[in-house]
C-alpha cells in the first residue's frame, strides 16, 4: 500500500493545493496545504519523520487532493476542511472556551446589559470578545459601581417604586433608579457614559464629565458638582485598574510558541495603547507541523474563534505564510490587519514577552504533570492497584433531616476535575435520613446506567473514592461487585480538622496519606469538591421546595400557575410583594385574590 500512495505522490501536479489523508474507515485524519503537491505529499512517503508523523502514516489507506489557484486560496480551503472535520492529527485549538459578549439595546425604554454568547444584526449594542463569563460580568459591574448604575438584578420599570432601595444605594454604590421619583432621563444618560467606557472612551468621558463639573460649580450647584466629582474619581480609578473592558479593543496582539518534549504551548498577548491588558494561552500535543506553519494555524483558528481581530498581530520569529496569513485575517476583521516580526524597540519586546510566556506555562505545565504523575504512582502502589489511577470518581451524600437527599458523583481524570462527567442523584427508593441506603442506591443507579448502555456513564472509573468510613466503602465495594465489575473501593477518612487524613478500605484498613504533602492535598481536593457539589445541590433543591410550598398551598395554584407567576415576576418575593390587580394579569382573578391574601394576612387583607 505504502508503495502505491508514493507513485499515487509522485503523479501528482506541482501546483499549490490541499491535500486530505484519510485511514481504512475512510475517515480523514489531516488535512494540509502545499505549495506544490506533489513535492510535499511524497515527502511522507520516503525518508525518516518524527514518532507522531510516522504514526499518521502508519494509518493512511487513501488521500485525496485539491489543486487550487494560488497558495492563499490552498490556506482558506486548508482551514476550512479542518474547521468540518476536525481531523485527529492535525492541531486544534478547543472551541468550548467561550468568548463571550456584552449586549444593550439603547433602543429599549430602560436598557440594560446582558451576556450573549455571540452577536446578532438586530440593531443592539455588543462588546467584546472577553475571556470568560466571570470575567465579562466583571466588566459590567466595575462600569456600573462607578457610574452607580444597578446592579441588583431588578427589571425596570417593572419594578419602579415596588420596594425599598436596596443595601447598594445606602452604600453609595447606586442610586436607586428602581424609585418613583427616580428620572428616567438620568438612567439613560448613564447608561449612555457606561456604553462610552465598554467602547474604550473612558478618557473623553471623564474629560466631559470634569467640564459639566465646573458648570455647575459656576451655577451654585453644589449637589450635582459633587456627584459628578465623584463620579470622575470612580472613572479614573477605573482606568487605572487597567479592566479588560475588551480584548476586541485591543489594537496590537503579540503572539509566543513554544514546543516542548512532548506538548507545546500558544500564547497570545493583549495590547491596548502599549498596555499589557489580558493574556491568552493553551497548551496543545505537539503538532506535526514545523513551528511556523503551526503558528499560522492556531492564528487562523483562533481569530475565526473569536470573530475580532487586532490592527496589528506580532511574531516572535518569522512565518512563511505571513502574507497569506495577513490576507486571510483582513477577511476576517473586514479591514487591514498588519501581520510582522518586528526587529526592535518596544515591540519586539512584546514579542519576546509572549514567547517567554509560552516558554514559562509550558514548564509550569510539565512541573504539575510531574507531580500527578508522581501522585498516581503512590497511589497504584499504596492501594496495590493494577495501574496507575487516572479517572477517579467520588460519591457524597448531602441532606438536612429527611428533606431533599441528595448524592453527588464528581470525576477527576488526569489530576484535574472533569466537570462535563459530573452527575447529580436525587433519592428516590430511600425515605428519611439513612446515609448508608442513600449511597447504595446512588451507586447501584451509577453502574445501572452504565450496564443499560447509557453514554453518559460509559465510561468506568480506575479508583471509586467515597465519602465515609468502610461501612460506607463496603456498601458501595458490594454493589460494583453485584454489578459484576472489578473497580478498587476505598472511603475518604477525615480528621478532627475536617481534611481527609486516610483512606480506608472496606475492611477498616486505613491506609495513612498526611506523610505525603503532593496525596495528601490531591485526595483532599477530591473530597471538597465532592462535598461542595453535593451541598450546592441540596441547596437549589431546597429553595425549589421553598418556592413550590409558597405557592402550592393556595388554592387554585398548581404547577402551571406557579411557573406562570414565577415567570411574570422573576420571583417568590415579587410575586408576596405584587398588588392583587397585577396578580390579576397573570392569574385568574379569584387565584389572584387567594394569592394576595395569602401572603398579606399579617395586613388584615
Amino acid at each position: 500500500m505504502l508503495e502505491e500512495l508514493r507513485e499515487k505522490a509522485l503523479s501528482l501536479p506541482l501546483k499549490p493545493g490541499v491535500y486530505i489523508m484519510m485511514d481504512a474507515a475512510g475517515e480523514v485524519i489531516y488535512v494540509g496545504k502545499a505549495k506544490k503537491l506533489k513535492n510535499r505529499v511524497s515527502s511522507y512517503f520516503h525518508g525518516s519523520h518524527n514518532a507522531k508523523t510516522e504514526a499518521m502514516i502508519s494509518k493512511i489507506a487513501s488521500f485525496d487532493t485539491i489543486v487550487a489557484g494560488s497558495e492563499f486560496e490552498a490556506l482558506v480551503l486548508e482551514n476550512s476542511l479542518i474547521k468540518h472535520h476536525m481531523p485527529k492529527y492535525n492541531i486544534l485549538l478547543k472551541d468550548d472556551k467561550g468568548y463571550p459578549f456584552i449586549r444593550v439595546d439603547m433602543a429599549s425604554e430602560y436598557p440594560s446589559f446582558s451576556i450573549v454568547s455571540r452577536t446578532a444584526k438586530d440593531g443592539a449594542l455588543y462588546f467584546g470578545p472577553y475571556g470568560g463569563r466571570s470575567s465579562t460580568k466583571a466588566a459590567i459591574e466595575a462600569v456600573c459601581k462607578a457610574l452607580r448604575l444597578p446592579t441588583c438584578g431588578k427589571k425596570f420599570p417593572r419594578d419602579i417604586g415596588k420596594e425599598r432601595p436596596c443595601l447598594n444605594y445606602h452604600m453609595g454604590a447606586c442610586d436607586a433608579f428602581c424609585r418613583k421619583d427616580a428620572s428616567a432621563a438620568e438612567y439613560r444618560k448613564r447608561m449612555e457614559e457606561a456604553v462610552m467606557v465598554l467602547d474604550g472612551k473612558t478618557d473623553s468621558l471623564i474629560q466631559s464629565l470634569r467640564t459639566e463639573m465646573e458648570q455647575a460649580a459656576e451655577a451654585l450647584q453644589f449637589e450635582k458638582a459633587a456627584q459628578l466629582r465623584d463620579a470622575v474619581r470612580n472613572l479614573t480609578s477605573l482606568n487605572t485598574k487597567q479592566y479588560v473592558w475588551s480584548t476586541a479593543m485591543a489594537d496590537t496582539d503579540a503572539v509566543g510558541f513554544y514546543r516542548g518534549t512532548g506538548r507545546s504551548c500558544f500564547t497570545v498577548l493583549h495590547y491596548i495603547g502599549g498596555k499589557l491588558l489580558d493574556k491568552d494561552q493553551e497548551i496543545l500535543d505537539n503538532p506535526l507541523e514545523d513551528d511556523d506553519e503551526a503558528v499560522s494555524a492556531l492564528l487562523r483558528q483562533y481569530y475565526s474563534l473569536r470573530g475580532s481581530v487586532p490592527r496589528s498581530v506580532l511574531l516572535a520569529r518569522p512565518c512563511a505564510d505571513a502574507e497569506h496569513l495577513e490576507r486571510y485575517l483582513e477577511t476576517v476583521a473586514g479591514r487591514r490587519v498588519s501581520v510582522s516580526v518586528p526587529a526592535r524597540g518596544e515591540r519586539l519586546r512584546w514579542a519576546r514577552a509572549a514567547e517567554l510566556n509560552a516558554v514559562e506555562e509550558m514548564e509550569r505545565v510539565t512541573t504539575r504533570e510531574e507531580r500527578i504523575t508522581k501522585t498516581a504512582a503512590w497511589l497504584q502502589k499504596a492501594l496495590e492497584l493494577p495501574q496507575p489511577p487516572d479517572r477517579i470518581e467520588s460519591f457524597d451524600i448531602s441532606n438536612t433531616g429527611a428533606a431533599d437527599v441528595v448524592a453527588s458523583m464528581v470525576v477527576f481524570q488526569g489530576g484535574r476535575p472533569l466537570k462535563r462527567d459530573y452527575r447529580r442523584f436525587k433519592m428516590k427508593t430511600v425515605q428519611g435520613q439513612d446515609d448508608f441506603h442513600s449511597m447504595q442506591e446512588a451507586v447501584s443507579r451509577r453502574f445501572a446506567r452504565y450496564q443499560s448502555g447509557d453514554e453518559k456513564f460509559s465510561v468506568l472509573p480506575d479508583l471509586l473514592l467515597i465519602d465515609g468510613g468502610a461501612v460506607h466503602a463496603s456498601i458501595a465495594r458490594d454493589v460494583v461487585r453485584e454489578a459484576g465489575l472489578q473497580i478498587p473501593v476505598y472511603g475518604m477518612v477525615k480528621d478532627d480538622r475536617h481534611r481527609t487524613r486516610a483512606l480506608i478500605t472496606p475492611e477498616g484498613q486505613e491506609i495513612g496519606i498526611a506523610a505525603q504533602p503532593s496525596v495528601f492535598a490531591f485526595i483532599g481536593s477530591i473530597q471538597e469538591e465532592t462535598h461542595r457539589f453535593a451541598i450546592e445541590y441540596h441547596k437549589s433543591l431546597h429553595t425549589r421546595s421553598s418556592v413550590r410550598s409558597g405557592l402550592d398551598e393556595i388554592p387554585g395554584v398548581g404547577p402551571t400557575r406557579r411557573a406562570a407567576l414565577l415567570k411574570a415576576f422573576g420571583s417568590l418575593k415579587a410575586v408576596k410583594a405584587a398588588g392583587e390587580e397585577e396578580l390579576a394579569r397573570v392569574v385568574p382573578r379569584n387565584v389572584a385574590a387567594a394569592v394576595y391574601a395569602a401572603f398579606h394576612k399579617e395586613s388584615g387583607a
